[in-house]
């Protein structure tokens, strides 16, 4: 019989290491960090800028964190600031839409749908037409965060939001990486890769960045829109290429584009500086530090962890069985980075996204002894898994015993990646609703060791 309350309180502390990794790269948080106005005296990561000679500051960008950071930064300003001096556009997900005084939230994609859309290509337009109509006498601040590249479309031209959409899906749907994925969507945008620095008329840009991608590549992160790009229209097709593209999957028009294609960013004529303000390795540093907290000797796998969310999951779970065996104090295996995960062909309905996926792959692997003494968490820090209502999932001994005692086999929803409906049935969901952060994902694996005391 599995102890269920050390189960309850292993998930228990596996979702408070997590938040607490969430917490600390909240929007609000980071830019407080990155941005003060004092005396008359704005500094933005140390650069200075005086009020008095400042005509406008125009705020834009787009982010799953957009929203967050943008009130944060009207709350820095204060209300007469704002009200006087300040415009700005973001685009964000339909359910991180509220007032702000002047900065506009601009609902650009429905929640859970990580594609581009009509919305979404009005806002790059607005935003456009704000920075091009600036002046030296200006200051543009961007803000971006992961899920920037699909809030942020506006078609190059030759091709249409329908293309790009077909593009998209297809390479997600392949297991492209994040930097593979982007560098095809910088090469059909008018907005990305550097483009939005081009059409910028202020005297200085000044971008603050919360990163979604492993090694903070500035150039990838939203796909770089105020960063010269160091791709080309030729790494764009190598991409296509190495999975197999051709129409109808991906339309001709998008192989027209990438083949007659000149352009060219190395150039950015407005002055531009970039500050990445959060990332994933802050997240796992404050993981850290709570899993110490609550007495865990923790073993980090850093940032940088990439890769199938299924292999990751049961590579996660053997690491969980070799801490159960070991002596000593209960051990916390934390990691960061974001997984991909390969689509099955399948008639059947399923949903799911790649924490969840890793999750049950974690379960599967250690179903027949029920996951006695283990806890394994997989979360987005953005409270967004795929095209679901949950941050990702947690499996432990309690969920095993529910999807035992429902006749679930895991196995069978791991085949067609239908975690989502696992877990909603077992247990295990984790829902927060936005976070207004995204610093890729956050997983935290507890194992009290079978020799040792209950913690």
């Amino acid at each position: 019989m599995p102890d269920l309350q050390l189960a309850d309180k292993l998930s228990s502390d596996a979702l408070a290491i997590w938040k607490a990794g969430v917490d600390v790269v909240r929007a609000e948080r980071l830019i407080a960090a990155a941005m003060q106005l004092q005396a008359g005296v704005l500094t933005v990561c140390g650069d200075q800028f005086s009020v008095a000679d400042l005509n406008r500051i125009a705020v834009v960008g787009a982010g799953k964190a957009g929203a967050g950071m943008a009130g944060a930064v009207e709350d820095i300003l204060g209300p007469e600031f704002v009200e006087r001096k300040v415009t700005g556009w973001i685009n964000v997900p339909a359910d991180c839409v509220r007032p702000l005084r002047k900065i506009v939230l601009h609902a650009a994609r429905p929640a859970g749908i990580n594609e581009p859309t009509v919305e979404g290509v009005a806002g790059s337009e607005r935003i456009l037409e704000i920075v091009s109509q600036l002046s030296a006498a200006d200051l543009c601040l961007a803000l971006l965060s992961g899920g920037g590249s699909a809030l942020l479309p506006a078609p190059a031209a030759g091709i249409t939001l329908t293309d790009k959409q077909a593009v998209t899906r297809f390479l997600m749907h392949s297991g492209a990486t994040i930097g593979e994925l982007n560098t095809v969507r910088k090469h059909l945008s008018r907005i990305k890769g550097g483009k939005l620095a081009q059409a910028c008329r202020a005297g200085q840009l000044q971008t603050l960045i919360i990163s979604d991608v492993v090694g903070d590549p500035l150039d990838v992160i939203a796909s770089g829109p105020t960063v010269a790009d160091s791709s080309t229209a030729a790494d764009a097709l190598a991409v296509l290429r190495k999975f197999a593209a051709r129409p109808p999957a991906v339309p001709q028009a998008v192989f027209d584009v990438l083949e007659r294609s000149t352009h060219n960013s190395s150039g950015l004529p407005v002055t531009v500086k970039n500050h990445v303000i959060g990332n994933n390795a802050v997240a796992v540093a404050a993981a850290t530090r709570k899993a110490a907290e609550l007495g865990y000797a923790v073993q980090s796998l850093g940032s940088s962890n990439q890769g199938e969310a299924t292999a990751l999951g049961q590579e996660l779970a053997e690491q969980c069985l070799a801490q159960r065996t070991a002596k000593g104090r209960p051990a916390c295996i934390l990691s960061g980075g974001e997984p991909v995960v390969h689509l099955a062909q399948t008639d059947r309905l399923r949903k799911g996204g790649r924490n969840q996926q890793l999750a049950l792959a974690a379960l599967a692997r250690l179903w027949d002894d029920g996951m006695q003494n283990v806890a394994v968490l997989s979360g987005g820090t953005d409270g967004e898994d795929g095209p679901t209502d949950a941050a990702g999932a947690y499996a432990d001994a309690r969920v095993v015993m529910h999807a035992r005692q429902l006749g679930l086999d895991p196995q069978a929803f791991l085949a067609i990646n239908d975690a989502y409906h696992f877990f909603e049935q077992a247990g295990g969901l984790i829902k927060t609703g936005p976070t207004h952060t995204n610093v890729m994902d956050l997983r935290v694996a507890l194992v009290n060791p079978i020799t040792s005391p209950i913690v």
